[in-house]
């Protein structure tokens, strides 16, 4: 006994899915190859770019430096110029005029010869400095004046030709106080950058000048060389760890990707969504054209016969009374029939609306079973048919109608796949407190992949014994409807060649639904 009927999914609307699928899925990945393209490129582009921008923030502040520096040197070199022209200075004047300016760690004076003017006793770790600032000093510059930025051993000096009283040259060489210069210009100048990057200055060797630790971990970016002050130091820009402009670009790579990869995998599950239910609905629509047809013909023939038989009796050819009250009988029962058919699918209809309401009411057992075997006699003619009901079943509460209609449909799809071995047995019994309404058969069964699915909507077991047979689709679902809606359940047994046994149970309780 096979239930509700389908055919197999159709494949026709396949192909034009995937190509509306791949029409969205390879412009993405197009996207996807060209945006990680242009990301790669950005990256390389940022990192010239960021290196350019720190390369100008290295000299703007090199230029600041330079610009401090010279204005503190012009106040420095107009106030002593005037001491050295009035001959104010002498051996131990230069002292208390390098105290009283804070940039200004020592202060030597030199006359044409190289002879120590002032202080008159220098300490002997400056002493050794005065080869190498005399060296420093061109005739050029003796001769005609100016000054020179110099570092003589680790110190940055300023040296500037004067004039003394008598207009005789003077070398003035002052050695910059390293605190002052990095708290006063230097710290100064830095912090007033305001930069996310670490900017330091560094010697001729490399060497933080200030804030050594301040570059621990980090790389370095960029050296700028100052113009004329501080020569041999230099500007130094140095990118924290984790801050470089590549990981800043790979970590939006990664975003982009990241983002990117979730996008696809929206559109692919959107696409097995819409594949799902595009599939589902073409389905429906097909089945739901299948079961018109089913419904129309199931509907043509007894209607056919009915017409036949009442035709033939309407033009008095049936001459036998007993012919004619079998004409009658197969009248009767054709639109017993159609009735059951119409009623399947006014239920169905009803269910699918939400409207179908089951009135409860305690009902003898026997006779609805009986007055429904009795209703296929016709189409039982030729069948062994045994009908077992227990003595002395309850009233059970149901709805009769509803449970008569369930039972007449499981008993139609058993004489309907019966095959060659046609056996019917109907039983009825209460075990564990519930009905137990069984329909039995010897047919062509059903195979237990598919036994969960039989009781689908317009479901058909997919070979080919059950292909040639009509039926609404909706019988097993109305079947399945009606067991739940007592609280119960549908249960199947079945086996290919073997038969099958359908049975319905039915708690018996008082409550309505």
């Amino acid at each position: 006994m096979v239930g509700s009927e389908q055919h197999r999914p159709g494949e026709a609307g396949a192909p034009r899915f995937w190509i509306f699928a791949l029409a969205i899925v390879i412009p993405a990945v197009i996207v996807a190859g060209l945006g990680y393209v242009s990301l790669r490129q950005w990256e390389r582009s940022a990192e010239l770019l960021f290196r350019e921008q720190a390369r100008d923030v290295a000299a703007m502040a090199a230029d600041k430096i330079e610009m401090l520096l010279r204005q503190s040197d012009d106040e420095l070199l107009s106030r002593l110029g005037a001491g050295v022209a009035r001959g104010d200075l002498t051996a131990d004047s230069t002292g208390p005029f390098a105290r009283a300016n804070p940039l200004v760690h020592r202060l030597y004076l030199f006359d044409r010869s190289g002879r120590l003017l002032s202080p008159a006793r220098p300490a002997e770790d400056n002493a050794a400095l005065f080869p190498a600032v005399l060296g420093a000093v061109s005739r050029g510059l003796w001769e005609r004046g100016g000054r020179l930025d110099v570092v003589v051993g680790g110190r940055s000096m300023l040296l500037a030709v004067l004039r003394g009283a008598d207009g005789a040259p003077v070398l003035a060489a002052l050695a910059r106080d390293a605190a002052t210069l990095q708290r006063e210009v230097l710290d100064r100048t830095i912090k007033a950058l305001d930069s996310p990057i670490i900017c330091v200055i560094v010697d001729q060797a490399g060497r933080p000048v200030s804030d050594a630790a301040a570059v621990a971990g980090a790389s370095l970016l960029v050296t700028v060389p100052f113009r004329q002050a501080l020569p041999t130091w230099r500007v130094a820009l140095y990118q924290p760890a984790g801050a470089s402009a590549r990981q800043s670009v790979r970590r939006q790579i990664m975003l982009f990707t990241g983002a990117f990869g979730v996008l696809l995998v929206v559109i692919a599950a959107g696409l097995v969504v819409t594949y799902r239910l595009v599939r589902r609905e073409s389905e429906m629509a097909r089945l739901k054209s299948d079961f018109v047809a089913n419904v129309s013909h199931d509907l043509k023939t007894p209607l056919s016969v009915i017409r036949m038989f009442g035709e033939t009796l309407e033009m008095d050819r049936v001459r036998d009374e007993g012919a004619r009250r079998e004409y009658y009988r197969v009248i009767t029962r054709e639109s017993e029939r159609l009735s059951r058919l119409i009623d399947n699918v006014l239920d169905f209809s009803r269910i699918e609306g939400g409207r179908r309401r089951y009135e409860r009411v305690p009902t003898a057992i026997e006779p609805l079973v009986r007055d429904v075997v009795d209703a296929f006699a016709y189409p039982l003619a030729g069948f062994k048919v045994e009908v077992h009901v227990a003595p002395d079943l309850p009233e059970v509460p149901l709805d009769a109608d509803a449970v008569a209609q369930a039972l007449a449909n499981l008993v139609d799809n058993a004489i309907k796949y019966s095959a060659a071995r046609k056996t019917l047995r109907v039983e009825a019994s209460v075990t564990n407190g519930a009905l137990a309404l069984s329909v039995a058969d010897e047919g062509i069964g059903i195979p237990r992949a598919e036994q969960g699915r039989i009781f689908e909507k317009f479901y058909r077991v997919g070979h080919s014994e059950t292909q040639g047979r009509r039926g609404s689709g909706v019988g097993l679902a109305l079947v399945r409807h009606v067991a739940e809606a007592h609280g119960g359940r549908v249960i199947v047994e079945s086996a290919p060649g073997e038969g099958s046994r359908f049975t319905i149970r039915i708690p018996n309780t008082k409550e309505t639904t």
